[in-house]
């Protein structure tokens, strides 16, 4: 039986777990790797701030994670399906190792976070006012 997303370590664990699977992926593997060659000893301590945060409210995430994408896509565009690509993936990494409350919230969390970035900068903002 699977157990629930319950502390940071958990979210470490579901972030590499993740992040094997988006780094080599065919869609949007190139942005880790080529874009901005991600350093992931750098990485991993601050995009877990960012979920325990989401998650718990932990108030360690002080980035602009709408800005650091924004730079992104002005470097490689990113399309809808890339979105959609993260999202799918990013749910299926918490469906193999987590069940429950706090793994439901992340996913819904993650969807609506993707959507609105997708929105900003693939649609212009289109639908957000």
């Amino acid at each position: 039986m699977k157990l629930d997303i319950s502390n940071r370590e958990d979210l470490v664990n579901l972030m590499k777990a993740f992040y094997t699977k988006a780094l080599v992926d065919e869609s949007i593997g190139h942005y880790f790797t080529q874009v901005v060659q991600l350093d992931m000893e750098k990485h991993l301590p601050r995009i877990t701030d960012f979920w325990e945060t989401v998650v718990f409210d932990a108030g360690k995430y002080q980035g602009n994670t709408l800005k650091i994408h924004e730079d992104l896509h002005e470097k490689s565009p990113f399309e809808s399906a890339h979105f959609t690509r993260w999202i799918d993936l990013f749910k299926a990494t918490v469906d193999e190792h987590f069940a429950g409350e706090n793994a439901e919230k992340i996913k819904s969390r993650a969807i609506s976070i993707a959507t609105v970035m997708n929105l900003k900068m693939v649609h212009g903002g289109a639908g957000l006012k």
